[in-house]
């Protein structure tokens, strides 16, 4: 059996935990051969961009953020810019991918990656092709499994940068803005706020009221607080407003969002002046070292992906319910987001002890 994995989307502490897991389960049986498809689909649709992984090529990963394969957030194969005299186009190139998988005699492709990378393991596996899903995304937006690697990573990483930024705020009797990604769910911004002890946290899911917030702060100010900590998830929007973007949409190109934080200051101001810096962490909740917690919980989805491949399973997506491993259908995980409820527990625990939710 020739199984290919890829990673696709943005890169995430645990994706090597999964591709090393794959590799070392299948080592256990003579009959299997785990083939790496570089840069997400790719090696695939360009045909030469595989290779064998063997024990060799994962022995010294685990710890390693990023991925091995490389991936990437342009090689949609059902929306694949080529670039043509009359400019950037998108094709459908998923038919050449197939048969470019079955030239390379996999048996079934395992999908690393969040709801866009699911959604193509849907439609590819729609059209033929044995897939297996395991999610992926520091954003934990997935609505099919519990919890998905990366996202405690990147909640360690905004803790610490609020932890940080507790010091110098303190220091100067300033107003710190903490722009954390999320996208279109407020995960990080919420777990992170919470354990960073900040006053306001700002999340897609509620739409901010600028006064409400200087309000706030005010309030603090008057009971003789004179530092601020406010955590501004890239997403978050003002009420009846839209999110920030730093570049729109184009062909091959998911759109940036970005500027969140600074808008929000600029409105801030318009209440007086404020002594305020902004911090946008950006790609460093992505990169580096994952945490144990990333790290187990990729191995164990790498090896559920694994059992399910050789299982002859298709169209399954690994996934976490309360402690245990399990498996859905792909199609559950794509579509649908997995938000904060404004009205869930754990807003309710953020609100319950005096932190402004901005509204």
């Amino acid at each position: 059996m020739r199984i290919g994995i890829s990673t696709g989307g943005g890169d995430c502490p645990g994706l090597n935990a999964v591709i090393r897991a794959v590799v070392r389960a299948a080592a256990r049986f003579s009959d299997c051969e785990v083939i790496g498809i570089q840069d997400g689909l790719e090696g695939l649709i360009r045909g030469d961009g595989l290779t064998t992984l063997t024990l060799a090529s994962v022995s010294d990963v685990l710890a390693r953020g990023g991925t091995i394969l490389g991936t990437t957030n342009r090689g949609n194969p059902f929306r694949y810019a080529v670039r043509t005299e009359a400019g950037v186009v998108e094709r459908d190139v998923s038919d050449e991918v197939i048969a470019n998988a079955r030239a390379a005699g996999l048996d079934v492709v395992i999908f690393v990656g969040g709801d866009g990378t699911q959604d193509i393991a849907a439609r590819l596996g729609a059209k033929g092709l044995r897939v297996i899903g395991v999610p992926k995304t520091i954003d934990n937006d997935l609505l099919a499994t519990d919890v998905t690697f990366g996202f405690d990573t990147a909640v360690g990483v905004a803790t610490e940068a609020l932890d940080r930024l507790r010091t110098t705020a303190e220091s100067h009797d300033r107003t710190m803005l903490l722009e954390v990604m999320g996208r279109h769910a407020g995960w990080i911004a919420v777990q992170a706020g919470l354990a960073g002890g900040a006053d306001v946290i700002v999340i897609p899911e509620i739409p901010y009221n600028v006064a409400a917030i200087h309000a706030c702060l005010e309030a603090r100010r008057r009971s003789g607080h004179h530092f601020h900590l406010i955590v501004v998830s890239e997403g978050a929007m003002p009420d009846g407003g839209s999110v920030s973007l730093v570049a729109e949409q184009t062909a091959g190109k998911v759109a940036r969002l970005g500027g969140a934080a600074e808008r929000l200051l600029d409105s801030l101001m318009q209440f007086g002046e404020y002594e305020a810096r902004v911090t946008v962490l950006g790609h460093l909740q992505r990169g580096g070292t994952p945490t144990p917690c990333d790290r187990v919980l990729g191995t164990r989805f790498g090896v559920h992906a694994l059992e399910l491949a050789r299982a002859g399973a298709s169209g399954r997506m690994v996934c976490l319910r309360g402690t245990h491993v399990t498996d859905v259908p792909i199609e559950d995980a794509v579509g649908r987001q997995r938000t904060v409820e404004p009205e869930g527990e754990l807003v309710r625990t953020a609100r319950a002890i005096g932190v402004c939710m901005g509204d």
